[in-house]
């Protein structure tokens, strides 16, 4: 059965987000900070906008948000959970932090409003193509409802536990690709200051062991030193800093994510605040 959603948030994940649930038939009002991003995407796909979060949501069966950090997430559901019917279920996509999970829950019960925390991986390319990984946290009889919405652009969409477990998770993803980023870069700037052929080393080396998203994604890329697309620092280090507080709270050792974050900082300060997180690469390419 057709839905009525809203989607808040029409940024590079948001916008084909919401696009891929317009294409499979829903009835779909959005809101975007910016009004004239929310008017090209109701010309591509149909729908309609809303001036405000309140308004998108109003007599939307389920809310789903993608926007920026722990601030934004907080201002956003506050106007959406205004608009929203009891029974209604706010879906936030945002990666933030579990403790902003938690928070927003508890407001959304107070309204007799079903709440989950759905961070998503996977990339711009991810969103465009309909196949992000989502990690939800919430209960489960809620995320059952909403598991067919979410499918629509999820290859894969697990519940990972009680409010706040989609955020954790996420967590784990971004610790993780802290550190292969870091060793992809170290490999194959070794592999061209050695004088192997980078792209053939990447080619039989992705066939083993060594083998990873990023790899096979962002290697070649490196190799050719471009990284004006993707996943951009300043997003980067944003989770990491969500990651290194969550650790801070709960006594893991992050000495790595650590070290990378402090990498990170580096390309900012050379202006590389939007290039993607491949671009750790240049730190040691421009080493002499």
């Amino acid at each position: 059965m057709n839905s009525k959603l809203a989607f808040l948030g029409l940024g590079v994940m948001g916008y084909p987000m919401a696009g891929h649930l317009a294409t499979a038939g829903h009835d779909v009002t959005v809101y975007n900070r910016t009004p004239a991003k929310a008017a090209q995407w109701v010309e591509q796909y149909g729908g309609r906008s809303a001036p405000s979060p309140a308004d998108a949501a109003r007599d939307a069966q389920i809310v789903l948000m993608c926007v920026g950090n722990d601030n934004d997430v907080r201002a956003v559901a506050k106007d959406a959970l205004a608009g929203m019917n009891p029974e209604a279920i706010l879906v936030d996509h945002t990666t933030a932090s579990a403790e902003v999970a938690r928070e927003v829950a508890g407001a959304a019960k107070a309204r007799r409003i079903d709440f989950l925390d759905a961070p998503v991986s996977g990339g711009q390319a991810g969103a465009a193509n309909g196949k992000l990984t989502i990690m939800v946290g919430g209960d489960a009889p809620v995320f059952a409802k909403v598991q067919p919405v979410l499918a629509l652009y999820g290859r894969a969409v697990t519940l990972m536990g009680p409010t706040g477990a989609g955020q954790l998770t996420k967590m784990v993803n971004q610790i993780c690709i802290a550190g292969l980023v870091q060793a992809l870069s170290e490999g194959i700037n070794f592999a061209q200051r050695a004088g192997l052929d980078p792209d053939l080393v990447l080619d039989v080396i992705s066939k083993g062991a060594a083998q990873s998203w990023q790899m096979e994604n962002r290697g070649r890329t490196m190799v050719e030193d471009k990284f004006d697309f993707g996943f951009a620092v300043d997003w980067m280090r944003k989770d990491l800093g969500i990651c290194l507080a969550a650790a801070r709270a709960n006594g893991a050792a992050l000495p790595v994510t650590a070290l990378v974050d402090q990498f990170y900082s580096r390309v900012q300060a050379r202006g590389g605040n939007r290039w993607d997180t491949s671009s750790l690469i240049r730190l040691l390419r421009d080493q002499r």
